[in-house]
């Protein structure tokens, strides 16, 4: 039988309402999350934005607004208010869920210099996660992926989980997309779809 994984991306209180950059509607998601710890999976891990307080997406540091384009080490860097910043209430996990079937925690953007929307890389894929490693030495075939938000953490991990082989599922009632332009998330899940990602819902899983 085919091994498989739900990987949760970033369910953290600043990007749930309150938060430092908080999702319209980001806490919708948690029934969905709930469902999908409730079904078999052979592992359940989490990701977490995880910055330093001078982290180089954060529009205070270039005296910027947010939604700004910069250039952050020859890479383009849209810029964001400051969120997830390592040790802060706002990084650790948002109410409402169950985390007991968490057995392993990945962070990311952990380097100031470099964001990282993918669970698997940085945006340069200068420097990888470990969830990779993780994922194949566990013998995980196939992935379901939920979380926030849809048009840039789910969608980069899905992209380059696509490219290191992975079956991906993206579980489309367990994401949403902070959508700086409206219909960001929908772009993103055509995206995925056509990159062979399946979309589909937690009570299809």
């Amino acid at each position: 039988m085919t091994k498989r994984a739900l990987v949760l991306v970033d369910i953290q209180n600043d990007f749930l309402p309150g938060g430092a950059l908080a999702v319209k509607d980001g806490d919708k998601i948690l029934p969905a999350i709930n469902t999908l710890l409730g079904k078999p999976f052979d592992l359940v891990v989490a990701t977490k934005d995880w910055h330093p307080h001078n982290h180089g997406s954060f529009a205070t540091v270039h005296h910027k607004k947010t939604g700004d384009i910069v250039d952050l080490h020859g890479l383009p860097q849209i810029l964001w208010p400051p969120h997830c910043i390592q040790g802060t209430l706002g990084s650790e996990f948002g109410p409402g869920w169950d985390k007991s079937k968490i057995e392993m925690v990945f962070h990311k953007g952990i380097d100031k210099d470099i964001d990282s929307y993918s669970t698997f890389y940085d945006n340069g894929h200068r420097r990888t996660t470990g969830l990779d490693d993780c994922l194949k030495a566990r013998g995980i075939k196939n992935i379901y992926i939920a979380g926030l938000t849809t048009e840039y953490c789910i969608k980069y991990s899905v992209l380059d989980a696509i490219e290191l082989g992975f079956n991906v599922f993206v579980v489309e009632d367990g994401c949403r997309g902070v959508n700086l332009h409206a219909g960001d998330d929908a772009r993103a899940l055509k995206e995925m779809r056509k990159a062979g990602a399946t979309i589909l819902q937690s009570s299809e899983v």
